[in-house]
């Protein structure tokens, strides 16, 4: 089988995270992605899926692949991102994050609008349920049940100073069942596992978190044979001559 390199941005944020600016949408990822040169990126808003359709009706017609998926945040204020190739899983995703947040309203004077939009970024809806918290689930159920899904669940962030794993637990539980930790844009793969050594037990990638449109990156290359989610754990997994990149 022919193996290709993919060069994936698998975190980025759209309007309807609070905490993105107004420029993140779909049209403008779109074009970022592409000048940026990469194949694949992945919707990953906070709690919430609704706007990667629009990404993905932005992006038909070019060679980008967007994938569904989300950065979840469990009780423990670790923040996860679960990653799926199918709407429809991404879908039932979402049923359940939403039963497990609390039912509270979005301020946003203090948190930001969180808004719905269409493939040109037209606005359709605020979102009104508060994204910014913590579901119910534990970090082991998140991940638990992302894979159930058929998804893959990967800690971001890992070095960063707040919702993250070391931030919050002060190390990766060694019985963690992840394929791969994310490290943040801020520093190289090599600075990470010099000062956390644990971290060289996991595959590490990186992504660029993105906010804001100058903050989407092209540092991850999968070398797979198709963009799906098996793929991507047998790259995450070195497994069948498929491999993960960075640099």
């Amino acid at each position: 089988m022919t193996l290709h390199r993919f060069r994936v941005d698998l975190h980025l944020h759209t309007v309807l995270s609070p905490c993105a600016e107004v420029e993140m949408i779909p049209p403008l990822i779109v074009r970022q992605a592409l000048a940026l040169g990469l194949d694949l990126i992945a919707v990953t808003d906070h709690n919430a899926t609704h706007n990667i359709q629009a990404v993905q009706a932005a992006a038909a017609g070019t060679p980008l692949v967007v994938w569904p998926g989300m950065e979840v945040q469990t009780r423990e204020e670790v923040h996860v991102l679960c990653l799926f190739d199918d709407n429809a899983r991404a879908a039932a995703w979402q049923a359940l994050v939403d039963a497990a947040l609390p039912p509270l309203r979005n301020d946003p004077d203090h948190f930001g609008g969180q808004f719905v939009v269409d493939a040109t970024g037209d606005f359709i809806r605020e979102h009104t349920q508060l994204l910014l918290t913590s579901t119910a689930f534990s970090l082991e159920e998140v991940v638990a049940q992302v894979d159930e899904l058929g998804g893959v669940a990967i800690p971001c962030h890992v070095d960063r100073p707040t919702f993250s794993l070391l931030s919050q637990l002060g190390f990766v539980p060694p019985t963690l069942n992840v394929l791969a930790l994310e490290v943040s844009a801020r520093l190289t793969i090599a600075q990470a596992v010099s000062r956390w050594p644990q971290l060289q037990r996991w595959t590490l990638i990186q992504n660029g978190d993105a906010h804001r449109l100058s903050e989407m990156i092209n540092r991850t290359c999968l070398e797979i044979a198709e963009p799906s989610i098996a793929e991507l754990r047998l790259a995450l997994t070195h497994r069948e001559q498929r491999r993960v990149v960075v640099g």
